[in-house]
């Protein structure tokens, strides 16, 4: 069970919170957990995220998890606003916390942006950020991020996210290796099975599709069952669509 975690981690101690960390198992674990520290922290929204490379003008493709709104994304993707990010630019040059206002003059863009980027995160009630550098144990350099309209977070809080940042994004990368793991482990033929199944097909259909026995077809659907982890054929659909074994 996870712990309760109240408008302050002081409530759990931090140490809870490390080891409610370590017990998330999945993204959507992870999604939850995510959410619940943002309202606790008097946040709107939260995002964690690969370190995009210079060149990238795509924030979604680097976000690992967020619940920023999928309008606010679009048009922030639309307007190539990665680019010239001083966000951006800071995450790559220092991995020291820090926080970000609408009405500072480091939003000072030099693409002639500013305006745009201001009134975006205005629009959707973000005008304060705070950003915390990280990296897992491959040497993957991430960051995490926590944005609304509260006031500026306290030096006590910038600590204490700080930790929980770089917790969460290991966690994070063990759930990423795992997820490999799995894939990794499954046939072409299972894997094919999973597939048709997702797509609608009894167990008699796909026999027929692949050309094998209908008792065949359930060995490797019930093998591929416990293979990721999962108690029947619907689960074991939906957590390979999460972790991208089938499409």
């Amino acid at each position: 069970m996870m712990a309760i975690l109240d408008k302050t981690v002081a409530s759990a101690g931090l140490d809870g919170i490390v080891f409610e960390i370590a017990e998330l198992k999945t993204q959507f674990d992870v999604f939850r957990f995510m959410k619940r520290v943002t309202d606790a922290y008097r946040s709107r929204y939260f995002m964690v995220l690969n370190l995009p490379p210079v060149t990238s003008s795509v924030l979604q493709s680097n976000t690992v998890l967020s619940n920023w709104p999928p309008e606010l994304l679009s048009n922030y993707d639309q307007e190539r606003l990665l680019l010239n990010s001083n966000v951006m630019r800071q995450l790559r040059n220092s991995t020291l916390p820090f926080h970000v206002d609408t009405s500072s003059a480091d939003m000072e863009r030099e693409d002639g942006k500013t305006k745009l980027i201001i009134s975006l995160l205005e629009r959707f009630h973000m005008p304060r950020s705070a950003h915390f550098p990280t990296h897992d144990a491959s040497g993957l350099r991430g960051a995490v991020s926590f944005s609304g309209d509260r006031e500026t977070f306290a030096p006590h809080e910038m600590r204490d996210l700080c930790y929980i940042a770089i917790h969460i994004f290991e966690q994070l990368g063990r759930i990423r290796n795992s997820d490999t793991r799995v894939t990794d482990a499954l046939t072409t033929r299972e894997i094919d099975c999973l597939t048709w199944t997702a797509a609608g097909k009894t167990s008699a259909e796909i026999a027929e599709i692949l050309g094998l026995s209908e008792h065949t077809v359930n060995h490797y659907l019930n093998r591929t069952t416990k293979k990721l982890d999962t108690v029947n054929r619907t689960q074991a659909v939906a957590k390979a669509l999460r972790i991208g074994i089938i499409k």
